[in-house]
């Protein structure tokens, strides 16, 4: 065993850190002479350093994947930070929609319906850019992961499981199902 090595472990084999009066039972007053070691005291020493060469490695890998999942769950967190705002304000956005569905004959108040069409248009913009989309629904096959069947009908030319109307919108945010469509289902 080199110099340099027995001498490092010495260094590290303190048990306290070098302090004399903790009464830690080391001979911290003592001289010792690296040449004096016997084998069992090397394979002691060797083995101390191993162990805790492996415990500093251990810790280490603890930290980088406690900084990894903490980095992945701020990626996370940012990725669907919109998903409370819109699920609150999804209802309002019907509302909206069931005020632009009514049909008149009054000039002054297709004049308003225009204006709520251009404020829905901003309305479902700036909700896209946030990664919040309407689901496709009426035609579709029915697909439990994006539709809430609430009615069965039978239906001249249309194959079964096909969505024929849909009752309320569903909404996802980015690849995440936040509101699922109330649909009518063909049998």
């Amino acid at each position: 065993m080199s110099e340099e090595v027995k001498e490092e472990a010495l260094e590290n084999k303190s048990c306290c850190g070098g302090e004399t009066d903790s009464g830690c039972g080391c001979h911290h007053d003592q001289d010792v002479d690296v040449a004096d070691l016997t084998d069992e005291e090397e394979m002691d020493l060797l083995e101390e350093m191993a162990r805790l060469n492996d415990q500093l490695l251990r810790n280490q890998a603890e930290l980088e994947n406690f900084k990894k999942r903490m980095n992945d769950e701020r990626i996370k967190d940012n990725k669907y930070r919109s998903q409370s705002l819109a699920t609150a304000i999804l209802p309002a956005l019907d509302t909206f929609e069931r005020a632009m569905a009514v049909e008149t004959e009054n000039e002054e108040v297709k004049n308003f319906l225009t204006g709520f069409e251009m404020v829905h248009k901003q309305f479902i913009e700036s909700l896209a850019s946030e990664g919040i989309e309407a689901i496709d629904a009426e035609g579709q096959p029915f697909d439990p992961n994006f539709h809430q069947a609430v009615m069965q009908e039978v239906a001249e030319g249309v194959e079964a499981g096909i969505v024929l109307a849909q009752m309320q919108k569903g909404y996802t945010l980015k690849d995440r199902v936040i509101r699922p469509a109330m649909v009518k289902v063909s049998q």
